[in-house]
């Protein structure tokens, strides 16, 4: 715990120096694509149009100089698999990013889906005897919290307060400067296996590259593709990649759950592949162009030349009707969907007072996935796509790229975490896990 607690404080050091150098980079490492921004802070905070997200209140403003994306090799449900694969995927995108930025780059900010995430909710009380609240208190409440056993092989991925108590007024986001009695906070914490985190961090090295910082790409995707006032009010966010699904929830413009389906738009593509007797590349195109999963009357008539690279005419030359991919594509979606039906139920989310879902991700642009969606998980549900960043280009715009936009975000404006204070981390204490549906019963 102490090792980990030193370690996101120098990644959040060497991440400071990095931005009052000027540039970073950002890398979502996924299971189809990895792909690479290069950021440059240019103090101005300038936005590029009134819907645009370059800078936050009393932070510097960025723009993106340099993206590129390449094929991801050697990535398994979000986990690196073959170690020389990937990071030869991870070169290719940095230098290609690199290039286009006319900027070398030695500090990266990753972001990965998988390993296994949990969150748990813990809470701490401290007596203040009418004195202002400052750093020190807000360090000594979060050493009061008593961290639960999450098991050997694991790490803290985020710990961030998220909400405040000052005798009887909750929901303060920062109570510094204020005067109380007593002092409460509700933290979330999120660990994942140690494992799949440490070989990314490996492969990032071997790549000559310094590691700034590392982040759960549910979370990134929450800060993305969620409005402000879905975050505020409480929402869902589903990030469908290639090879899994990550769940998010929000409230009080706070991350207070993730998890993860180990399934995604590849499964999708496999099946495909297998149904119609077609290689990989021409099932992703087929899913692609003419896929979806709401049917028509008209999807009888519509054909689909399914083609092929065999040598053999008749087989080449093959059509199938849509209702047929429909029928291949349709229930391993509906296997997502009611896997992150569970999720949510387990969470507690049909407690919470707004529940809108938003779907993002590259695998949420299948035709009527929305309409699906919203009859599996039963609430409002629209697809999202990132935030527009002051020069990104508009082939990054699409919801494949929430992650990597989220991450920018996430570098640029940092949310308070577990080790900005100094805490004297000796005092943790184990005890059983509260289930976090109880702690969103308790405090919202």
């Amino acid at each position: 715990m102490k090792d980990l607690y030193q370690a996101q404080r120098a990644m959040r050091q060497m991440r400071q120096q990095a931005l009052q150098r000027g540039v970073i980079a950002i890398l979502d490492v996924g299971t189809t694509k990895v792909a690479c921004l290069v950021l440059r802070f240019d103090g101005t905070g300038r936005l590029s149009d009134d819907n645009s997200i370059g800078s936050l209140a009393g932070q510097s403003g960025f723009r993106v100089i340099g993206a590129a994306t390449t094929r991801s090799r050697g990535v398994k449900f979000g986990e690196v698999d073959v170690m020389h694969e990937t990071e030869r995927a991870i070169r290719t995108a940095v230098q290609a990013a690199q290039k286009m930025a006319e900027v070398r780059v030695d500090h990266v900010i990753a972001c990965f889906s998988g390993a296994n995430p949990r969150s748990y909710g813990l809470n701490a009380r401290i007596d203040l005897e009418g004195q202002v609240v400052t750093e020190h208190e807000i360090a000594r409440v979060l050493a009061e919290c008593e961290v639960p056993e999450y098991g050997a092989g694991r790490e803290v991925l985020h710990a961030q307060p998220v909400n405040f108590t000052l005798d009887h007024r909750t929901g303060l986001t920062d109570p510094r400067g204020q005067l109380g009695q007593s002092l409460e906070v509700d933290m979330h914490m999120l660990t994942v296996d140690e494992a799949p985190i440490q070989t990314l961090i490996h492969c990032i090295r071997r790549c000559d590259l310094e590691l700034a910082g590392i982040a759960s790409s549910a979370y990134v995707s929450g800060i993305s593709a969620l409005v402000e006032d879905e975050q505020e009010l409480g929402a869902a966010c589903i990030d469908m990649g290639g090879g899994t699904t990550s769940i998010s929830i929000f409230m009080k413009k706070h991350m207070i759950y993730a998890d993860c389906v180990r399934m995604g738009g590849d499964h999708v593509t496999k099946d495909i592949s297998m149904g119609l007797q077609v290689p990989m590349a021409n099932a992703e195109r087929i899913k692609t162009v003419c896929g979806g999963v709401q049917a028509t009357g008209a999807d009888d008539r519509d054909m689909i030349d399914i083609g092929g690279d065999t040598g053999d005419w008749e087989r080449d030359r093959r059509t199938v009707s849509r209702t047929e991919l429909i029928g291949i594509m349709r229930p391993r979606v509906e296997e997502i969907l009611e896997e992150v039906r569970v999720r949510l139920d387990a969470a507690g989310f049909d407690q919470m007072p707004s529940q809108q879902i938003v779907l993002t991700g590259g695998a949420s642009q299948v035709t009527g996935l929305d309409g699906l969606a919203s009859r599996i998980l039963g609430q409002q549900v629209r697809l999202g796509r990132p935030l527009r960043v002051h020069g990104l280009p508009q082939s990054a715009t699409n919801p494949g790229f929430s992650s990597a936009v989220g991450l920018a975000l996430f570098a640029a404006h940092p949310q308070d975490e577990w080790w900005d204070f100094e805490i004297p981390v000796d005092r943790y204490s184990a005890r059983p896990l509260r289930r976090v549906v109880k702690w969103l019963r308790d405090n919202w």
